[in-house]
């Protein structure tokens, strides 16, 4: 077991220039810490952080009552993290508006949800290489500077969206355009964004950090189309596309004032490139609890996410209850469970054995899964998907801890790119697997045996390499 030494904090973080955007106070840091467990150590057994930052105090360790089950809001009493998170809740909704006046625009102007499809893909091969990219940018300056730049991109692709709905201009090649350039801005600016989360908070709160942003993305995901779809009779889809440009203004501001996010002193000078991606993958493959941690987020998500079955199964085994009202309810589970994970997420962000937690949220998911396609009841169905919602809001808050705390400073921002292409890509590749299979076996039996697969592979997993299952701050 390793631990880093205070004096390593202090000499690391002393050397970081003082500039700021408009903001001075001294934010505690764990990006020092965790770099010094990593690079110590091929195989980090624990996560980062001294003794005195593991220990949360006399005041934390009496909490009691109803504040123990509740979200823990520890992180959002330093000020630059809640600037950070502040503008989450901002562009959570926000940019769900425009997720939903994009295919909607473009179905009004072909009547094919085929050019639908075909828009999702001209988004996502951007996002997938840039995310890569943008990583590795995140690595080699400061950070809150290329969130600036990234998010004034973003801002400026909205009100273009905003533009060609107003003047009436009906291209989806347009349309196609601008969402690739919005979906490039958003894969240079993720990795950076969760990447300065730890030169934040300390490594004790990365937990909490993670399931306060968590929370807000996933209700963001049910109120931000809830929000559009009640919107676009009464304003147009043109004002949709505004008011997610207005509310990114708002996200500039407060990253603007952030405090500077400089490559930590040390870090050797280099060019973002080819060299420096492949590097982020060398890493991984030298760091078992790294390489794990992606690995769960594969397992559950291509084997066990069956959205793309939610079509037949309303049409089919759930017909009796309505098609309309049980599609409904089978896409709002997950995130509704999710929301509820988040927000009664005091009953494990202080949990110290984050591999543990990631092998058993991961199970958890697969038998949830499992449990739908075995039920014939809608309502069973769904209280199980809003379980699955709750695991799987437990196994991002630590693969993201994991993530921020095992890797040194100056590859978090790489990291976090590879993450962002496996939270995009899974689903993805989810959905072309269950669709085959439930073309073949059915919709009941590809869900069920999906979720059997995923709770196989991941106890087999965590059988076969200790290393997940050793880890904790």
């Amino acid at each position: 077991m390793y631990r880093a030494t205070r004096k390593s904090v202090d000499t690391s973080e002393s050397s970081t220039p003082p500039e700021t955007g408009g903001d001075t106070e001294a934010e505690p840091n764990a990006g020092a810490t965790s770099g010094t467990t990593a690079e110590t150590a091929t195989e980090p057994e624990t996560g980062s952080g001294t003794e005195a930052e593991a220990d949360p105090g006399p005041r934390e360790r009496a909490r009691g009552g109803w504040r123990r089950w509740a979200m823990d809001t520890r992180p959002l009493r330093r000020p630059a993290y809640r600037r950070l998170w502040s503008s989450t809740i901002v562009t959570a909704v926000g940019s769900q508006l425009t997720a939903v006046a994009v295919p909607k625009q473009i179905y009004d102007i072909t009547g094919s949800s085929a050019w639908v499809g075909y828009a999702s893909l001209a988004g996502l091969l951007p996002m997938v290489l840039f995310a890569l990219w943008g990583g590795a940018v995140a690595d080699t300056m400061d950070r809150r500077r290329l969130l600036l730049i990234t998010n004034t991109g973003i801002a400026v692709t909205s009100v273009l969206f905003w533009v060609q709905a107003l003047v009436g201009l009906d291209s989806v090649a347009v349309l196609m355009v601008l969402l690739a350039a919005q979906q490039a801005f958003f894969g240079l600016n993720s990795p950076a964004r969760n990447a300065s989360i730890a030169r934040l908070v300390p490594a004790h709160e990365l937990a909490a950090a993670n399931a306060l942003g968590s929370t807000v993305m996933q209700t963001g995901l049910v109120a931000g189309p809830l929000l559009a779809g009640a919107l676009i009779p009464v304003v147009g889809l043109p004002e949709l596309y505004l008011l997610d440009a207005v509310a990114l203004c708002v996200t500039l501001w407060a990253v603007f004032r952030l405090p500077a996010l400089p490559p930590l002193a040390g870090s050797a000078a280099r060019r973002a490139g080819i060299r420096e991606i492949a590097e982020g993958f060398r890493y991984i493959s030298r760091h078992k609890v790294l390489l794990l941690s992606f690995l769960a987020d594969v397992i559950a998500m291509v084997f066990g996410m069956p959205r793309a079955l939610f079509p037949q199964l309303a049409a089919e085994t759930y017909a009796p209850y309505g098609e309309g009202l049980a599609l409904g309810l089978l896409f709002a589970a997950i995130p509704i469970g999710a929301v509820l994970g988040g927000l009664f997420s005091g009953t494990f962000s202080r949990a110290r054995r984050h591999g543990w937690m990631v092998i058993g949220a991961v199970v958890a998911w697969g038998l949830a899964i499992t449990g739908v396609g075995l039920s014939a009841s809608l309502w069973v169905a769904v209280v199980l998907l809003a379980v699955a919602g709750i695991a799987d809001m437990v196994s991002m808050v630590f693969r993201g801890a994991i993530l921020l705390s095992a890797a040194t400073d100056e590859m978090r921002g790489r990291m976090q790119g590879v993450f962002t292409v496996v939270v995009a890509g899974g689903p993805r590749l989810a959905d072309v697997l269950h669709g085959t299979a439930g073309a073949a076996f059915g919709p009941r039996a590809a869900v069920a045996g999906g979720g059997l697969l995923v709770v196989a592979v991941m106890l087999g997993l965590a059988a076969a390499v200790p290393a997940l299952r050793r880890y904790r701050i």
